[in-house]
């Protein structure tokens, strides 16, 4: 799994659904309990989509290590 690209997806679509609750219960009353918990799942997953898409992933590949036993040039 890629835990770092999830430390950053999770957080971000659990402040979506919050944020979409709020706005919806308090801003727009006239909107339909059906409606307003289907607003608020898709925006979440949208969110979520992309979070993981444009947040940092795992290498796989990690860069070789600097070569210790590199002689050093000398000038004449």
């Amino acid at each position: 799994m890629e835990k770092r690209r999830f430390k950053f997806v999770i957080p971000s679509m659990v402040v979506v659904a919050v944020g979409a609750i709020l706005m919806l219960r308090n801003y727009f009353q006239e909107v339909s309990t059906r409606d307003s918990v289907l607003l608020v799942v898709v925006a979440t997953l949208f969110s979520g989509f992309v979070a993981y898409i444009l947040f940092p992933h795992d290498d796989e590949e990690k860069p070789d290590p600097k070569p210790m036993n590199m002689k050093k040039k000398t000038s004449k």
